[in-house]
């Protein structure tokens, strides 16, 4: 569940005596750039942060879309080869049916007072989440630093990020 970002929630404290819990944390790498699909990535991080959990996220390939201040506001959705989509794959192909759907997806998330994604990447950033950009992709598309939405800790190799998230779950959205 998509909750209001207030902020994480307290750590619970060990009972006296007993042997503090290893903390916990997760990266999540984002390789997609539709709205359909940077969402996902931005639910279980603010999902983390709400339980305390230690986050980071590494935005690769497709999904520097989202943290990419030109591109940021303006992701679509994936209607061609998505099955799920109630739609025949013909209909799914034709100009304007995703911008169509991603204002469709927009309104819906309005509708439930979701921020959108780069107000949630401010929050989560705000709440310690560590937002990190794949060095190699940036340079595939051309990227440079000043590209990315403020907010954005680092370029990284995928080196670096293994390393910074040793002991983490790792989670591929």
């Amino acid at each position: 569940m998509f909750l209001p970002l207030t902020g994480a929630a307290p750590a619970t404290e060990p009972s006296a005596g007993a042997a503090a819990p290893a903390a916990r944390r997760v990266a999540i790498i984002c390789s997609k750039g539709g709205l359909d699909e940077v969402y996902p990535a931005l639910i279980l991080a603010t999902g983390a942060r709400q339980a305390g959990i230690e986050c980071f996220i590494f935005f690769t390939f497709w999904g520097l879309d989202a943290i990419t201040e030109a591109k940021v506001d303006h992701l679509h959705v994936n209607l061609a080869g998505n099955p799920a989509i109630p739609l025949p794959t013909v209909l799914t192909g034709l100009p304007g049916m995703e911008n169509l759907a991603a204002v469709m997806m927009a309104k819906r998330m309005s509708d439930l007072d979701l921020p959108g994604v780069r107000e949630t990447l401010q929050m989560l950033h705000d709440l310690g989440t560590k937002l990190y950009a794949c060095e190699l992709a940036m340079k595939m598309f051309g990227r440079g630093e000043k590209d990315l939405i403020e907010g954005v800790d680092s370029v990284i190799t995928v080196g670096d990020f293994y390393d910074m998230t040793a002991g983490a779950q790792i989670i591929f959205t």
